[in-house]
């Protein structure tokens, strides 16, 4: 199995989720790869359902804005991607981005993504959906650090992406 072939980038419209995009894309070309970008929106609680007991009501946003950031994100695959990789597809759900994005491994190779470095607190209260991933993943998981991600975006003396494949590991890691 080749670990390049089909890569999941799950992108959030941060800064560093689009230089792991730059990344995957050198990945995807140099191994003739196909992209899959997932956006995942995740379900909004209504304050007042909160306060009484029962199942809370999950909020499912409109198709408009289902399809404002699945033109959001194919216009930011079309600027970052272009026509380097000729099959990179995006795709928008709805749920718990861990959840959306351990379900989008199960058909794909690799992941590639950006962790956004919290620390300390930020950590404890809100998690981090990259650990988690490294964790449970049914694959393998190239995680950037956002200083490593920024550097992917400026003018990449060398491609990031062939020397971690050749190196076998990444800065920031890469495990199963």
């Amino acid at each position: 199995m080749q670990v390049f072939r089909r890569i999941l980038v799950p992108h959030d419209f941060s800064d560093a989720a689009t230089a792991a995009l730059a990344v995957a894309a050198d990945l995807a070309v140099q191994y003739r790869g196909t992209l899959t970008v997932v956006h995942a929106i995740a379900p909004v609680y209504p304050v007042s359902a909160m306060a009484g007991a029962g199942e809370l009501p999950v909020w499912i946003p409109p198709d408009d804005l289902r399809g404002e950031a699945r033109k959001r994100l194919e216009a930011e695959v079309a600027r970052v991607v272009g026509k380097r990789v000729p099959r990179a597809t995006c795709r928008v759900v709805v749920g718990d981005p861990y959840r959306c994005i351990l379900e989008a491994a199960r058909r794909a190779d690799s992941i590639v993504m950006a962790t956004l470095g919290r620390t300390g607190l930020a950590h404890l209260v809100i998690g981090s959906v990259a650990e988690k991933l490294v964790r449970h993943s049914p694959v393998p998981v190239l995680t950037l650090r956002p200083a490593a991600s920024r550097s992917a975006l400026r003018g990449r003396r060398r491609a990031p992406a062939r020397a971690a494949a050749r190196k076998g590991k990444a800065r920031g890691g890469a495990s199963r």
